[in-house]
């Protein structure tokens, strides 16, 4: 299986991502418990703060399997404004309609 990871601070120009720049392949295993988060199910009016309310919640060596049908670029840019470097983001999976991200808490 092969891992892409992001790193993700602020976007440049507008709210685009540099791709290149900000995701590097890694086929190593995790190094962290995932518990999973299917954001699909949630009302979206309530989904940002359930996320961050879960986010608060992982401990360090945690992660949230994030399940999304879309990548939610407004939502990593929130996160990374409020955990800074406390939560790193790796895209497990990121295709139309099926994308999967882990949100891995740091020390």
């Amino acid at each position: 299986m092969t891992w892409i990871r992001a790193r993700v601070r602020r976007w440049p120009q507008a709210g685009v991502p540099d791709q290149e720049a900000a995701m590097t392949a890694q086929a190593e295993s995790p190094d962290y418990t995932a518990h999973p988060f299917d954001a699909r199910g949630i009302a979206r009016r309530f989904r940002h703060s359930a996320i961050f309310g879960a986010l608060s919640a992982l401990e360090p060596g945690e992660a949230m399997r994030f399940v999304n049908d879309h990548d939610p670029l407004p939502l990593l840019d929130q996160i990374g404004t409020r955990f800074g470097d406390r939560v790193e983001i790796a895209y497990r999976q990121q295709q139309p309609g099926a994308v999967v991200i882990d949100f891995i808490v740091r020390a």
